[in-house]
């Protein structure tokens, strides 16, 4: 009989160690692989985050393009020369409408004529009207 308690004795702590070790060595694999894990999906987080910024900025140097094909045209430049500077070619006359009704009677569509100080000289009049024009609406 003492043989019998003996050999389930031996056994169950045969099986208590068994479940320890297996226990221990879940518990090594998960501090040894834990925290390479936790660096490798911040490191994928960060690759994500740049790719997002390249793709952003890729975007914003192809307006940027599109924008510097526009001032290679003289027609363009000759454009916004009138409609921002008020330039006019030889022979023609300017008439600045000082209220902000137009002859259709629609509002005026031009922010930078309306955002010019006034009663200040004329260079300083055309440097506000470069940083107004170059302000994103």
């Amino acid at each position: 009989m003492s043989r019998r308690r003996s050999s389930y004795r031996r056994k169950r702590i045969d099986k208590a160690s068994r479940f320890l070790m297996v226990a221990l060595l879940l518990f090594m694999v998960v501090v040894l692989i834990g925290s390479p894990l936790q660096k490798y999906f911040a490191q994928r987080a960060q690759i994500n985050a740049l790719s997002a910024q390249v793709k952003a900025n890729q975007a914003e140097l192809e307006q940027a393009r599109r924008e510097l094909e526009l001032w290679n045209d003289p027609e363009y430049i000759k454009s916004q020369a009138r409609s921002r500077l008020h330039f006019v070619l030889p022979g023609e006359r300017q008439y600045i409408l000082t209220n902000p009704i137009t002859l259709d009677g629609e509002k005026n569509s031009n922010q930078v004529a309306n955002n010019v100080p006034s009663g200040v000289p004329w260079y300083s009049r055309l440097i506000a009207t470069i940083t107004e024009a170059g302000i994103d609406k």
